[in-house]
């Protein structure tokens, strides 16, 4: 049987939840009448969504349950695991109980469910598309500071090899990865051989020095100042050109490719430069709107990528779950076109 997380690594704010702060109106509602009525039937909610996906906050949604429900001992509790593989319609969680006690929770049970499949099918996309390159989880910076903490274990679940804030990494027990940024550059007058100088000689030696080679627009002759300064402390050089911007070394190479940011002929034109000085060891890294379908198209021509970088993509398409209920004292009860279907692969929650 698969170890589950423990309901205490997660930092709830009980007493607010329970208050119902985070909750839809309506469950409030609900449970405020079935209290004060005294009506306390014993129910069975079925959650679902309706794609195939990997699925992730089953853990955390427990832990919901058994922290912030009223009388949780007299909750019955059956679910997959996160990062099984789901079907459409499938139920993946059984929650039975008196609903009185949890229906304050089904606002923050889907929510979290909902999020971390998300980042867990997107980020398992993404590293398909890779066939077995790294992948590095960029993303934090397009969502809330609040969500890293679950979304780099959803990352983590989904298969990347690295993640890019402290938050990210608290469930991965490694650091946080990262470049040279442009920042860091920009702060250095634009000079990026300063600014990777810098970092060099103020950083340990056990971080990867990783140059950004696009901030002056000439990715090729960056990527050769840097090796050539570095040598074999360099450990790679990062493509970022914006989608708007044509890298310098593409001026005389125009006329049948799209030729603007990130592209193929710009990576093989500084792989084909740092090869020829004898830099064949220094990795290239790639970033700046690269999704599955791109990642996909790179590996199919062989561009030589040695790792991908993915920030907004991953959080471009939603994952929905429902929860209905569709037993009521042990027998059928449900809105029209749903029904109970029980999941053999529904495991029991201790």
């Amino acid at each position: 049987m698969t170890k589950r997380l423990d309901s205490n690594l997660f930092d709830f704010p009980v007493e607010k939840i329970k208050s119902g702060f985070y909750s839809d109106i309506y469950f409030l509602r609900t449970q405020e009448i079935l209290n004060q009525a005294n009506h306390h039937p014993r129910i069975t909610v079925q959650i679902f969504q309706r794609d195939y996906a990997i699925l992730c906050g089953m853990d955390e949604a427990i832990a919901l349950i058994k922290r912030c429900a009223f009388h949780p001992e007299n909750i019955k509790i059956k679910a997959l695991h996160d990062g099984d593989k789901i079907a459409p319609w499938e139920t993946v969680m059984t929650i039975e109980g008196d609903l009185a006690d949890f229906a304050h929770l089904e606002t923050v049970y889907l929510g979290i469910i909902a999020r971390q499949t998300k980042v867990a099918t997107n980020t398992r996309r993404t590293v398909d598309a890779a066939q077995g390159k790294p992948v590095l989880f960029f993303p934090s910076r397009f969502d809330h500071y609040a969500v890293q903490e679950s979304d780099g274990y959803a990352a983590k679940i989904g298969g990347m090899s690295g993640i890019s804030t402290p938050a990210n990494a608290v469930c991965w027990n490694i650091e946080a990865a990262g470049t040279i940024p442009h920042s860091l550059i920009a702060a250095c007058g634009g000079d990026t051989l300063k600014a990777t100088k810098l970092f060099d000689k103020y950083m340990a030696p056990e971080i990867n020095r990783v140059a950004l080679v696009d901030f002056n627009n000439d990715c090729v002759n960056t990527s050769l100042a840097v090796a050539r300064e570095l040598g074999d402390k360099l450990y790679g050089v990062r493509l970022d050109t914006s989608d708007k911007m044509v890298d310098a070394s593409l001026l005389g190479q125009m006329g049948h490719f799209k030729p603007t940011g990130v592209n193929e002929q710009l990576v093989r034109n500084v792989r084909e430069a740092l090869d020829k000085e004898g830099f064949t060891k220094v990795k290239i890294m790639v970033s700046g709107g690269f999704n599955p379908e791109r990642i996909y198209h790179f590996e199919e021509n062989n561009v030589p990528v040695d790792v991908y970088a993915v920030g907004s993509s991953i959080f471009a398409t939603n994952v929905d779950f429902t929860a209905d209920i569709v037993l009521v004292d042990g027998k059928p009860c449900a809105k029209a076109g749903r029904k109970f279907s029980p999941n053999p692969r529904l495991e029991d929650v201790k």
